[in-house]
This record gives structure tokens, sequence and C-alpha cells, in this order.
């Protein structure tokens, strides 16, 4: 018996070996190649998934979690840039951005219709369409080295601002699908509402404090708290109708000054790690053998919508003083799509509306999540060329300062914590 148990953990360890290796085997070639590593990830994804050439059975479920853990990582990171004045002022600034980012939904509802689907599925293609993956956006702009440009507050700004939007959007379709009761599905949709107010009331106003509250000499204990309250934030915003990905930015946001610096060192080999995790699962999560007969208008509907993108987000920056490339860098950074996509589209197979709504919307997502890093990349050059002033300069000081000052602390307390412990 134990033998037998022991058995099965070995292979599990070994496929778990080959499956890192094999991740950063495709990332030294997008390294060499001078590429984002994403689109790579999501074809290994699709080539280990269901019908695919290999199938995972045995680490599907640590992959799984991986994959959740990566996006929090990713998100929690990111909001480790900010600070909560920053944030406040951007949301404040960036609330026309999100209202003009709502007519991306418009696209998918008249597509469903088009091919004659009732207007249930419609609306959750709209969805589907509508909203941006913070993963793959994320991972975006850390590997391109992008979080200090000019236009990504307003990228995070809508991302938050669409996530927070389907704390509204998926009780609503949850009333719709399923026959809720309208006073359960309205106190969801409050609930979602009050939870992401008093996290981000929390962050704003809170922050400094929290901040020394966590704050430790130790690497060890203030990497084991910051992770925890990442996870514990995430968990908060994921039970209470709330998206896990905002819990986690909001967490990042609390955190400031050295402590803040620190983390951002401590947790980005974390990162890296389950967010190549994460893009793996994504792509696993599609089933190749289906692909096949909604590919065209998979990407017929994936241009259309990346141009919609492309459209609101120059109109969003319009009188933000960015440059044409910077305005141009948003719209085309926010085509891809990801994992809420997935949601709402299971959410329907689910409900036992069109099958097609399922495979459709895996095409699609698909498509826009390899060709919106693509797309950014090749016109990246003449992007470069259009934006005069390529880096926020408050941003770049800002991290140049904190970059020194985590230089000086680990060299300090290098005698004191040789281990970073």
């Amino acid at each position: 018996m134990n033998g037998h148990v022991f058995g099965g953990f070995s292979l599990i360890l070994i496929e778990l070996g080959l499956i890192i290796v094999g991740l950063a085997i495709l990332a030294r070639l997008a390294h060499k190649v001078g590429i984002s590593p994403v689109p790579l990830y999501l074809m290994a994804g699709l080539a280990l998934g269901r019908g695919g050439i290999v199938s995972l059975e045995l680490s599907e479920h640590f992959i799984y979690l991986g994959a959740e853990i990566g996006v929090i990582l990713l998100m929690f990171a990111l909001g480790l840039e900010y600070t909560g004045d920053r944030l406040g002022e951007d949301l404040h600034h960036g609330l026309a951005a999100g209202l003009k980012d709502l007519l991306n939904f418009i696209p998918g509802v008249v597509f469903g219709l088009l091919l004659g689907w009732e207007i249930l599925p419609a609306l959750l293609l709209g969805g589907v369409v509508y909203i941006s993956s913070s993963g793959i956006i994320a991972k975006l702009l850390c590997d391109l080295d992008r979080v200090c440009n000019g236009e990504s507050p307003v990228i995070m700004s809508t991302l938050v601002l669409e996530d927070m939007a389907m704390a509204i959007y998926i009780p609503l379709m949850t009333i719709l699908l399923v026959g809720q009761g309208l006073f359960s599905g309205l106190a969801a949709i409050l609930i979602g509402v009050v939870v992401g107010g008093a996290m981000l009331f929390v962050a704003l106003h809170y922050g400094k404090w929290i901040s020394r509250l966590v704050g430790h000499r130790s690497n060890e204990i203030l990497l084991l708290t910051t992770l925890g309250m990442a996870l514990l934030f995430a968990g908060i915003g994921e039970r209470l109708q709330l998206s896990a990905a905002v819990g986690a930015f909001l967490a990042g946001i609390t955190l400031s000054g050295e402590v803040a610096e620190r983390t951002d060192h401590l947790i980005g080999p974390l990162r890296d790690l389950f967010a190549a995790v994460f893009f793996l699962f994504f792509g696993m999560a599609i089933d190749s053998s289906t692909l096949a007969p909604v590919l065209v208008p998979a990407a017929l509907l994936g241009l259309v919508t990346a141009a919609a993108k492309v459209f609101t987000g120059w109109w969003a920056t319009q009188g933000s003083g960015l440059t044409t490339g910077s305005r141009l860098r948003a719209g085309i950074t926010l085509i891809a799509r990801g994992e809420f996509s997935l949601v709402i589209a299971m959410m329907g197979i689910s409900a036992g509306l069109n099958p097609q709504l399922g495979t459709l919307s895996a095409a699609y997502v698909l498509f826009t999540a390899i060709f919106g890093p693509f797309l950014l990349r090749v016109t990246e050059p003449w992007l470069a060329r259009a934006t005069q002033i390529p880096v926020s300069r408050e941003c770049e000081t800002t991290s140049r300062v904190r970059e020194g000052r985590l230089r000086r602390y680990l060299h300090k307390s290098a005698p004191h914590h040789p281990r970073g412990g």
C-alpha cells in the first residue's frame, strides 16, 4: 500500500518536473526571439489538454491550483507598484474610460444575434468579449517592462473597473439563467459593490498603517505575511462576489514604501513561476478537437472586438496628455481576453444554453490571447517612434528610488540575515 502511494507520488513529481522544465525551455526560446512567452505557454497547454497530443492526469489538480495562485500573484505584484493615493486618482480619472470601455459589450451581443442565438446566450457572449484578461495583461506589462509607461495607469484602472463590473454582471446573469429570486440576486450584487468599496477604502486610507504593521526586518517573516495577505484578500473578494484578481490588486496597493519595495523583490520569483502555470492551464482548459468548426467565426469576432478595444482605448485616453503611440498601445494591450471570459461561457454551458457558446468562446479567447500580445510586439517599433515620452517620469523616478533603497537595505541586512530570514 505504502509502496503504491509513494510510487504514485514519484510519478507526480516526475510529471511536474517535466512540465516546469518544458516551460523553462519555452521561456528561453521566447527570450532569445525577443517576445513574451505567454503565447508559447498557451500553445503548450493546448497540446497537453483534452484533444491535444498528450493528456496530463497526475498533476492536473496541482496545475489548477497553481493557475489560480498565478493570477493572484500577478495582480498583487502590480498592486505593489501603486500607492493608494495614486490608484484613487487613476480611478477618478479612469471612470470615464471605464464607461467608454462598456461599448465593447455590444459587438458580442450583436454577433450572437447574427448567428441566430437567443438573447441569453448573446448576452453572455457580450460579457465574454467585453472583459479583458487581467492575468495576461499583467504578465505583458511585467514582461515588457511597461508598468511605468504613461498609459499603464489607464490600463490598470480599466481592468479594475471591468472586474468590478463583473460583480454586477455575473449575479445578474445568474438571476436570468437559473431563475434566482430577484431579492437574493440583488443582494448578491449589493454585497459585491459594498465589499469592493470597503476594500478600496481600506487600501486608500489605511495603507500606511498596514505597511507599518506587516513590516519586519526578516525577509522570511515579511514574505509569509504579505503572501498570506494577498491570498486572504483574494479569497475574501472571491467569496463575497468580487473578483479574486481585484482583491489581490487591492492587497498590493495597501503596502507602500520600503515594505512594498522588499515585497516586490521577494514575491517576484513566485509570481513568475505560478504565472507560467496559469497560462499553461488556460490552454489545457480548451478541447482542441472542438475548435476547427468555429475557428473562422472566432477569428472574425476577434478582429472586430480587437478593433473595438483599440478604438475605445484611443477614445478613453483622449485629453489625457498621452502621445499617439501611448494611446494606441493602451487599446492594443487590452485586446487579450482570458480567465473571466471562460467563466462567463461556462455559466451558459452549465445552464444548458447553446452548446456553440462554449466552443466559440474558447476559440475566441485563444485567438485574442495570442493575437493581442503578437500585435503589441509587431507594432511596438512604430508605437515607440510615435511616443515622444515613452515612460511616466514620476513612475520611472519612483522605481529608481525603490531600487536604490532596496539595494541599501539588502546590503545593510546581509550580515544579520545571510539567508534572507
